[in-house]
């Protein structure tokens, strides 16, 4: 083999709170990474922005940097895949490149007024309906809206032919091609709530809702198959960019969950349990999401999910808000010093409460603290939150389900932490399977990329070299553990309805 051989693929991860550039080789393995942590802006309480250069410059550097690490060469990377953070989303002008406006963060609270409206007026059994979604803040369409409102406001004279808009994807899709190509895939158009389940296009009759003009959203193309090809004068060579996906449904894929039924949970910034459900189109009784899971050429599949907002980023608020903790590795530490919380419970509501309640107006909040409460229980108290809203989730696709889950597969940051593996797998009472490679949703991205390629013609036997880490059984914490959940649910109804 020689040495210009293209005999790696090339995930590219732009998460919430950080950006990985990761190499895989020709048999799946992780070979290295690069990470860089993403700067947070909070100009308003409930309000967070990214800056989309910020993003566009750390996606330049990661790739460099990684391929300097490994010594190789561009010519070398057969594929890329990228995955994001979805719902986020912004505008730029298409003459210029630059941002409008700061791209608006999924977590962003802003337009929880405009959707309170909109539920009022009788729209959210409409939007459910066409994109499997609840009408919530958490969704793009409403942040487009605000950001298309604040345009005209600030810059009436704008000429709106040269607006484009669109997630994370599209827009670093967009700068890869050098504006060649405006696209993004299924999975993240249906997180828009601006995409019609049915159809898999734009539904013309939520951009009028919305006042979004259809000519500034991006193409939607099967999440694995050809977007284009990167811009030869970024690394001297065009490496065909050849899968797409939503971060959450990369790790689905990573997994090998793609049969109806199978599912995981991704602990990063947030929780998100997510399940397949094959080429069936699944409607929730339980307010979990339908969602498309991925595309090719030949088939959709499906996914229902539930959403929960605040994981990690309870996490980083404890290092970076409070400064309880210096790291998010202490965090295991502290709750094994404590054999319990001191009745100290915690809500993670810090940008509402996701599935399955849907409350924009809760708020996080500690309940229970009396004088004999130290740091160690606050902290022990945030990850066994995290635990018990996976359970929620749990227990409501349960209920959606004639089969009751009896695994959890697992990912993400968070799931690093033993703690709240096992205090998981005490509140659900069945086991919890970590892998080896905890960056599930870089691998989804690279081995989506490489399978539309043809680098790889055998998904099974592709999702079969993933080694399991370590199997988390439920044990001696499992009888309380399931007491305190009935305590902690009575703390979240505390914590609703707290925003007028």
């Amino acid at each position: 083999m020689t040495k210009y051989t293209p005999q790696y693929v090339l995930a590219l991860d732009l998460g919430t709170t950080g950006s990985r550039a990761i190499v895989f080789d020709l048999k799946g393995k992780l070979i290295a990474q690069t990470y860089k942590e993403l700067t947070q802006y909070y100009p308003q309480p409930g309000w967070l922005e990214h800056d989309p250069n910020e993003i566009w410059r750390d996606t330049c550097s990661l790739i460099s940097d990684v391929l300097v690490k490994t010594s190789i060469s561009a010519s070398e990377v057969a594929a890329i895949g990228l995955t994001v953070q979805r719902e986020t989303c912004l505008l730029w002008d298409k003459i210029t490149g630059k941002p409008l406006h700061n791209a608006i963060v999924w977590q962003d609270r802003r337009t929880a007024a405009s959707c309170r409206d909109l539920t009022q007026k009788g729209y959210a059994s409409k939007i459910q309906e066409s994109t499997g979604l609840i009408l919530d803040a958490y969704f793009s369409a409403t942040k487009l809206a605000w950001l298309l409102d604040w345009l005209r406001r600030e810059h009436g004279e704008v000429n709106f032919d040269n607006v484009l808009a669109g997630t994370i994807d599209t827009w670093v899709l967009w700068n890869l091609t050098k504006g060649e190509v405006h696209a993004t895939d299924h999975s993240n158009a249906s997180r828009t709530m601006l995409m019609n389940l049915a159809t898999g296009d734009w539904d013309l009759e939520l951009l009028d809702l919305f006042d979004i003009p259809r000519q500034i959203m991006p193409q939607i193309k099967p999440s694995m198959g050809m977007f284009g090809k990167i811009d030869p004068q970024l690394l001297g060579t065009a490496i065909p960019i050849t899968a797409i996906l939503g971060d959450q449904q990369a790790a689905l894929f990573a997994h090998g969950c793609v049969r109806p039924g199978m599912l995981k949970c991704t602990y990063g910034t947030g929780c998100f349990l997510v399940a397949q459900t094959g080429n069936q189109l699944v409607r929730s009784q339980q307010q979990l999401l339908s969602t498309i899971a991925w595309t090719n050429s030949a088939q959709t599949n499906y996914a229902l999910e539930g959403a929960m907002f605040t994981t990690g980023a309870c996490i980083q608020w404890l290092r970076d808000g409070l400064k309880l903790i210096d790291s998010a590795a202490q965090t295991e530490q502290l709750a094994l010093e404590v054999e319990n919380t001191k009745g100290v419970y915690f809500v993670p509501a810090l940008s509402g409460l996701g599935a399955p309640h849907w409350d924009m107006s809760a708020r996080a909040a500690f309940l229970g603290i009396t004088g004999g409460v130290g740091r160690e229980h606050m902290v022990r108290a945030v990850l066994e939150s995290i635990a018990y809203q996976v359970k929620e989730v749990v227990e409501a696709i349960n209920k959606d389900s004639q089969t009751a889950i009896s695994l959890l597969k697992v990912d993400g940051g968070a799931s690093q932490n033993n703690f709240l593996m096992q205090f998981q797998a005490d509140v659900l009472g069945i086991p919890v399977e970590r892998p080896a490679i905890l960056d599930a949703t870089a691998q989804g991205a690279a081995f989506a990329a490489g399978l539309a390629l043809g680098l790889w013609d055998d998904y099974s036997s592709l999702v079969a070299t993933r080694e399991i880490d370590r199997i988390f059984e439920p044990g001696e914490g499992y009888t309380q553990a399931q007491n305190n959940f009935k305590t902690w649910l009575e703390a979240v109804e505390r914590a609703k309805n707290w925003v007028v």
